[in-house]
């Protein structure tokens, strides 16, 4: 479960984004802050387990940037996400210098908030998994992560609108290692712990360009079930699909 910290002055804003929050699956707001002050205080106590900050920039008399420093000299393992309706560039270039993982710029669509929380759980979920990474991997998380940097763009030329390579290439390392084996969509996700959606996807994609075969099974109750299966001679390709 992800902890998340909501910082916010305006306290019908702080309640609308934890029940946004409340329906994406994977996080619990376990604290909201109505002043940086509050907000340190709670970061600085060791009782509290902060992984993620929901983090307002205008705050009254207060500028939620300020926080930042805060979070960086109390805790490496703490992330932010920015949910502001400032957009100027100085503000968003020091947000960005800051290492936030996200911004969001008021008002947005739900559809957006859930992006950034899913991507964020989904990353997550991929680093805590891992020994180590590949120079792909490395390159995605400097580089392509919030669609900045001197690689942005890249990875979008190469994949689908909504793929990633991290996410890819652990799919692909999966498969590679069961590449016997005929599995459905929820046995992969549940090997790997990404979402069921998440999966289609890229089970989808990988059937597309030919690398793996799908089947459909039909069951007690008929409902259909995919079943995926690696085509013959095609674990090379699987190894470069995601470079």
């Amino acid at each position: 479960m992800i902890n998340v910290m909501i910082v916010d002055d305006d306290a019908m804003v702080a309640e609308l984004n934890k029940c946004y929050l409340s329906q994406i699956s994977g996080f619990h707001c376990s604290a909201i802050a109505s002043t940086l002050q509050q907000a340190r205080e709670l970061l600085a106590d060791p009782d509290n387990q902060i992984d993620l900050i929901l983090l307002d920039i205008f705050m009254q008399q207060e500028n939620g940037l300020d926080l930042l420093p805060t979070v960086r000299e109390l805790s490496e393992q703490t992330d932010v996400v920015i949910i502001s309706s400032a957009s100027d560039v100085n503000t968003v270039k020091k947000a960005l210098k800051y290492g936030v993982v996200d911004y969001l710029i008021k008002p947005f669509q739900f559809s957006r908030f859930e992006q950034a929380l899913t991507d964020y759980r989904e990353e997550v979920s991929l680093t805590e998994n891992r020994e180590n990474f590949a120079q792909s991997d490395i390159d995605y998380l400097l580089y392509n992560k919030g669609g900045h940097g001197q690689g942005a763009g890249k990875e979008r030329k190469k994949l689908p609108k909504g793929l990633t390579a991290i996410t890819l290439r652990t799919i692909c390392e999966w498969i590679a290692k069961n590449q016997d084996v005929e599995f459905s969509t929820d046995m992969l996700a549940n090997a790997i712990d990404v979402s069921r959606v998440s999966c289609r996807k890229y089970l989808t994609y990988l059937s597309d360009i030919g690398i793996l075969n799908t089947s459909i099974f039909y069951g007690s109750l008929g409902r259909p079930v995919f079943q995926y299966r690696l085509m013959p001679d095609k674990l090379v390709l699987l190894n470069q699909c995601y470079l």
